[in-house]
């Protein structure tokens, strides 16, 4: 892990935030914030193979000003029996997988006495088992070239508690263990494991929840030493730079994103 002479002699910083001739799979890239992750990976060099479920021609729309920087892959995460088949596919058509981002989600909002277990458990299925299926398949090709990325899109409700998320709050904190395992597993072959936690960031989700609830909007900006919500932009770049090789050295860590807000009042 230790500089070579050459590497101190002639250090650029730049160079270790390149993702140049890298590969990334970044499920639920075309929106919200996946949608910046994916961004940010393209802008940094990286060939960003987009995995989701919604219409293709919506995704298509979205990455359109990325160009050739970003493909579309039509993908369902619950769907885990398929996870070798994407992983291969990208591997076949692009050549190598150096990054994986396991950002898609989805919520269901209920009362632990509304929510069924059903309930529950979609979302795990989504969060948890989609991701762990996807991490899976993905290994094997980054323990053969001896790199890889891996980054999980975990929540503040990984450490605080949040009412009517019951099966989300499970899910986001459940990939703390994760990627401590994963990390405890994999860190000799090089590749690193690690998670963001967003705080409350500027998306049509937000203003949809606080737009017209000004006591919720005061609460949480009452939360947040920054004073402001963040930018999707702010998720993305933080992905970016643990998916580089300036972060070579940081895995089974959870960044949160989110003005101090964890640790705030």
């Amino acid at each position: 892990m230790k500089f070579t002479e050459a590497q101190d002699r002639e250090f650029d910083i730049k160079k270790w935030y390149d993702l140049s001739g890298q590969v990334a799979v970044v499920t639920g890239g075309a929106s919200g914030l996946g949608l910046a992750i994916t961004r940010c990976l393209a802008s940094a060099g990286a060939k960003v193979c987009v995995a989701s479920r919604g219409k293709t021609e919506n995704a298509e729309e979205a990455l359109r000003p990325l160009g050739d920087a970003a493909v579309f892959y039509s993908y369902d995460v619950m769907e885990t029996e398929k996870a070798d088949a994407l992983i291969g596919q990208v591997v076949r058509d692009q050549g190598r997988i150096d990054i994986l981002v396991n950002n898609a989600g989805n919520h269901c909002k209920k009362f632990i006495w509304d929510m069924t277990v059903e309930d529950f458990k979609r979302v795990l299925d989504v969060h948890l088992a989609g991701s762990f299926a996807l991490t899976k398949a993905a290994v094997p090709f980054m323990k053969k070239q001896g790199r890889g990325r891996i980054l999980f899109q975990a929540s503040m409700t990984s450490y605080i508690g949040q009412p009517m998320v019951a099966g989300y709050s499970a899910a986001k904190a459940g990939m703390l263990g994760l990627i401590h395992t994963l990390t405890a597993e994999l860190a000799e072959f090089g590749i690193t494991v690690n998670a963001i936690a967003p705080g409350w960031i500027d998306t049509p989700m937000f203003h949809q929840a606080t737009d017209n609830d000004p006591p919720r909007l005061a609460k949480i900006m009452g939360r947040i030493p920054a004073r402001s919500v963040g930018d999707p932009m702010d998720v993305g770049m933080a992905a970016a730079f643990l998916c580089s090789d300036a972060a070579r050295y940081i895995s089974g860590s959870c960044i949160p994103v989110d003005g101090g807000a964890l640790i705030g009042f």
